[in-house]
């Protein structure tokens, strides 16, 4: 579906439609396009503005939280004149006086298992910015039932990744992550570089062009990690479960249950599935998850640091044993070890 141009709306993406590969076409369908903006925070900001900017004829963003003095140095809609203020109607009100094109709808509240499947089903894309698992699983179990593509991003601290979910078939969230981690890390915690969030936001802002105007090939069944430190930029690609694509209803909570804790070091004591008989022990999880519970034999790289630190594990004459708390991560791990001739295997702590 496609919605012509206006004469002054030609003028204003006059760059685009000289754009090979893009175009007139791509432009129409961006103007007809609804996409719903989860979010208005770190990641929501940049993804609006370049959205918006772009030509994105509906954005509905959701977000009932209030800006914040700490979320000035990144989240870059808002001034210190709208700490107290609804995120999602003044991010609405900043960007309806930058992009007069587009039309602007916010909702002052949180997405929920009981608005979720309304939202979403009113939407051609959906893009998720935020930073629970909870709100996460809600989005991709809301996206499945309504047939609806997302957009999801996460960063923490220096780090990012980005990934299109429930396209055309391809894998949905739970296919990447069947669950979420026992905890994970928070800007609030654990701090975040300002500039992440927008490298991470504009990447996710650019996959909604990609769904949108049909253009260039999209990050389905891939996930791309960032880490802005070192410069590193790696794609892992996970496939598609089918039993994920047939959710038939929403969860009545999403909020995570506490189960029982198993000791790290009752973990290490079973006997893996893999042989380890003089294997390097490799544990990928963040630096903040190795802290608050590890083996004393293991050494600690994070997934996103393997490339840049081979010298200390990449010994073709050892074989590797990496893990992580679910082995979605050691599984990666183990994909970058065999590209470098590495013998390696996964094993997940508990």
């Amino acid at each position: 579906m496609t919605q012509q141009l206006t004469h002054t709306e030609a003028r204003y993406f006059d760059r685009h439609l000289q754009l090979a590969g893009f175009g007139l076409e791509a432009q129409e369908r961006l103007k007809a396009a609804r996409v719903l903006v989860v979010g208005a925070g770190g990641l929501g900001c940049p993804v609006l503005q370049y959205l918006a900017t772009a030509g994105a004829g509906n954005i509905s963003v959701i977000d009932a939280d209030t800006v914040s003095y700490h979320n000035l140095h990144r989240q870059v809609l808002f001034t210190p004149h709208d700490v107290g203020k609804n995120k999602a109607t003044t991010a609405v009100r900043r960007l309806a006086a930058q992009q007069p094109f587009v039309q602007f709808t916010a909702y002052a509240e949180r997405l929920s298992p009981a608005n979720a499947l309304l939202l979403v089903g009113t939407h051609d894309l959906v893009i998720d910015g935020t930073d629970n698992f909870e709100t996460r699983y809600l989005v991709n179990d809301a996206c499945v039932i309504q047939n609806v593509p997302f957009v999801s991003g996460a960063i923490d601290r220096y780090t990012g990744q980005v990934s299109v979910f429930n396209y055309q078939g391809g894998p949905t969230y739970r296919c990447l992550y069947p669950e979420p981690p026992g905890e994970c890390g928070s800007c609030a915690r654990d701090g975040v570089l300002n500039v992440l969030p927008g490298i991470i936001g504009t990447l996710m802002a650019n996959e909604a062009l990609k769904v949108l105007g049909g253009y260039g090939e999209l990050l389905v069944g891939k996930l791309l990690l960032v880490d802005i430190r070192g410069n590193g930029y790696q794609q892992f690609s996970f496939s598609a479960v089918e039993e994920n694509r047939h959710i038939q209803a929403l969860q009545a909570t999403y909020a995570r249950e506490e189960a029982d804790e198993v000791p790290i070091e009752a973990a290490h004591m079973a006997e893996p599935e893999v042989p380890s008989a003089g294997a390097l022990l490799v544990d990928v999880r963040e630096a903040w998850e190795y802290e608050e519970g590890h083996v004393d034999d293991h050494i600690n790289i994070p997934i996103y640091q393997l490339p840049h630190r081979a010298a200390e594990w990449a010994d073709n004459a050892r074989p590797v044993l990496f893990y992580c708390t679910t082995g979605k991560r050691s599984r990666m791990a183990v994909e970058v070890a065999r590209e470098r001739g590495v013998t390696a295997y996964a094993k997940r702590l508990r």
